[in-house]
Formats: structure tokens, sequence, C-alpha cells
């Protein structure tokens, strides 16, 4: 039976990260302890941000959905890689394998654009404090937000509209550990130019201008930074800042390698192993950086950790 009036594939095979079988218990065991380690830490952040009264401002409700997103994808992603490792063919339906998709894209661009609305939410904070709770108002935030998924819904939909053009006739081995939009375009066979330009134009549109109006934003930061007279001033500026740019440069980073090359350039196997980095390490690291490189967390962590010894 086909899985829709134009393919005849019920089913994919995912090849996996690697088809060494040497390597595949190591990298179980390598991978569950990153799930483990997003999953406490992103969920654990949440928790903080929640119980802790004085980090409902608008800087930690954006970090909030970043590790509620960041803790979505890997859960829709990790789990099914893991399976890989473990079983002799990791097989996922035409329906799993294009709804896993759907949400991968709508996590991944709504990661985009969160990261680029705490970019102007930092930029209002420095550059214009002394209006920053009428700027980055609670409706401000929300409809920032609702841009945010809003942009989500947009990247799933377009790039689900130029899968639905495929065909998948008979070859059915996915060359990878999920399913993603370019394995998918090598496999099908009425693929043409068109849907791998459509792919460039909405990863630009998913990449590219979150990319811009994180400089624009960081732009005016650094100048704003490089006129405050005080060392100490400046340090603190400086502070506030790096834990959202360490985040931005690995995710955008490894991203673009990823999508905004062609495939000649990047053979597949390679883009794997950048596929690994922004969709295991970076949510991985998101919670660490934030927590590790901030004060207002350590600080909820402590007062958290110190009422429930006392309780």
């Amino acid at each position: 039976m086909a899985a829709d009036n134009t393919s005849s594939v019920i089913e994919f095979i995912l090849t996996g990260l690697t088809d060494q079988a040497q390597l595949k218990i190591p990298l179980f065991f390598l991978f569950l302890s990153f799930y483990v380690v997003t999953v406490v830490g992103n969920l654990g952040l949440i928790t903080l941000i929640g119980l802790n009264s004085h980090l409902h401002i608008p800087m930690y409700f954006f970090l909030f959905n970043l590790s509620f997103i960041d803790f979505s994808y890997s859960t829709i992603l990790t789990p099914k890689m893991l399976m890989g490792f473990v079983s002799e063919k990791n097989i996922i339906s035409y329906t799993g394998c294009i709804t896993q998709f759907f949400f991968f894209c709508f996590f991944v661009f709504s990661e985009s654009y969160i990261l680029s609305a705490m970019a102007y939410d930092r930029y209002v904070a420095i550059c214009k404090p002394l209006v920053y709770t009428v700027t980055m108002s609670p409706q401000v935030c929300l409809l920032l937000l609702l841009g945010v998924y809003g942009m989500g819904v947009f990247g799933a939909v377009a790039h689900m509209g130029n899968i639905m053009f495929m065909t998948f006739c008979g070859d059915n081995l996915v060359n990878h550990y999920m399913c993603d939009i370019i394995p998918l375009l090598e496999l099908s066979c009425n693929s043409s130019y068109v849907n791998l330009l459509v792919v460039f134009i909405v990863v630009t549109i998913g990449i590219g201008v979150p990319i811009v109006t994180i400089f624009i934003s960081y732009g005016f930061i650094l100048s704003s930074i490089l006129h405050i007279s005080s060392t100490e001033g400046r340090s603190k500026a400086f502070s506030t800042c790096s834990s959202h740019i360490i985040v931005v440069s690995l995710f955008f980073g490894s991203g673009a390698f990823m999508y905004l090359k062609p495939p000649s350039i990047l053979p597949l196997d390679q883009g794997k192993v950048s596929s690994v980095f922004y969709t295991a390490v970076v949510p991985m690291l998101n919670p660490l950086i934030y927590s590790l490189r901030n004060k207002d967390v350590k600080v909820a962590l402590k007062k958290t950790l110190s009422i429930k010894i006392f309780s």
C-alpha cells in the first residue's frame, strides 16, 4: 500500500551515524550521556527559572523557551539515533519520518529566532537601559515569542511543502541518522534543482535573517560598551553578552556549515558530523553555558538547593 498517491515507499531505513560495528556501542553510550545531560540541564533550567521569581524577567523568559526548544528537538531526534546503534535495521515509517522532520524543522527555526530575540533583549538592556522595562514589556515579549514560534511553523510548513512534491520510488535507504531534507532529496526520484533552491531559500530565511538581526544588535551593543568609561561597567556588559555569543556561534556555525553549502562541496557523511553538533552537542551545552557563566542562575540554584536541603 502506498504512503501517498505518488510514493511507493511505506518506510525508510536510517543508515545511522556509522556503519562500523566496533564504534556503535561506544557511540551509543556517548550519545546516551549527551542526552541525559541535555534532559537534566534543560529541564533543570526550566524548573529553576519557574521557581525563582527574581528570574521572571525578559532575558530568562527567552532562556526558558530556549531550554524548552533544546529539550524538545533533542528528544525528537536522539532516541531514534540511539536505536540505530543497537538494532540491525533502524526502520522508520513514512509517516514517522515526515512527522520527525516536521517537528525538527519547527524547533530548529524556533531556536534561530529565539536567539535573535535574546540578542534584541540584550541590545535594549545595554543600549537603552532607561526604557528597558517599557520596551521589553510582557506584551512585547509575548509578541516576540509568537513571532518566534510563527517562524517555526513557517519553516516546518515550507520544508514539508517541498517534500510533498517529491516521489520515493523504491530505494528507501536514508543516508543519515534522522529524516532530513538533504538525504531525502538525494533519495527522491523526481527531485530537481528547484527543490534544492527552495531548501536554500528557506534555510537562508531561517539562518540568514536571525544572523543579520544578531549582528546588528551586537554592533550597537559593542558601540555602547566602548563608550562606557569604567572598566568594571565594560566588563559587566561584556560578561552579560558572552554566553549568548558562544551559543549563537555554535548553533549557527554548525547549521550554516551543513545547509548553506552545495552537496558536491560538503559530502553527506561530513554533513552528518555537522548535524550531530547542532542536534546533540549544542542542546547539551546551552544550559551549561548559561548556568556556569551566569551569576543570577548560580544564585538561584544555590537558593533552591538550600531550601530543599533545609526542608
